[in-house]
């Protein structure tokens, strides 16, 4: 009996400390941000304008290495919008989005690695990039064949953007 009570008590404090550790990993917003960023991150991604919302590589070698696309996206909105978070679809892909200036990346696949908040203000009329850039070996000789990807842009939980493309990967 007493070790059953050993195992609820153990079992008790790790669900304490995974909590714990989920609850300091969000984002804690920093001293003296301008009214401005602040009020931005309610905006959405719906004023962002892609120029091409999806991109094909067509038919490229394994053996030669990776590959980049550079998506351009401009806000046609009045106000400032606000990308919060930037990841992909795969871990064979990475992301690194410019705005302002400022590079916020390479950043990878959720779950397969850190995906920290960036809040990249974009401002109204301003345009950004975001370049994917894709490792055609990353899954080894099985990943030939058709392979699509995407990288994501998510202003709040649930308003993201999509930006996609296609190869077809050869050996």
């Amino acid at each position: 009996m007493d070790s059953y009570k050993n195992l609820l008590i153990i079992f008790g404090i790790v669900v304490a400390v995974v909590a714990g550790l989920v609850l300091m990993s969000r984002a804690v917003p920093i001293a003296g941000e301008s009214d401005a960023l602040q009020a931005s991150v309610n905006s959405t991604l719906k004023d962002l304008k892609v120029d091409e919302i999806f991109y094909n590589f067509g038919n490229i070698s394994m053996a030669a290495g990776k590959v980049s696309h550079i998506f351009r996206v401009k806000n046609l909105g009045s106000e400032a919008v606000t990308v919060s978070k930037l990841y992909t679809s795969c871990m064979c892909t990475t992301a690194t989005l410019t705005a302002g200036g400022k590079s916020y990346g390479p950043i990878g696949m959720a779950g397969h690695g850190f995906v920290p908040k960036i809040n990249a203000v974009v401002a109204p009329g301003e345009e950004i990039t975001v370049e994917a850039v894709f490792d055609p070996a990353a899954h080894g000789p099985a990943g030939v064949g058709t392979i699509e990807r995407a990288v994501y842009l998510e202003g709040n939980p649930g308003d993201t953007l999509a930006l996609q493309f296609k190869t077809f990967v050869t050996p």
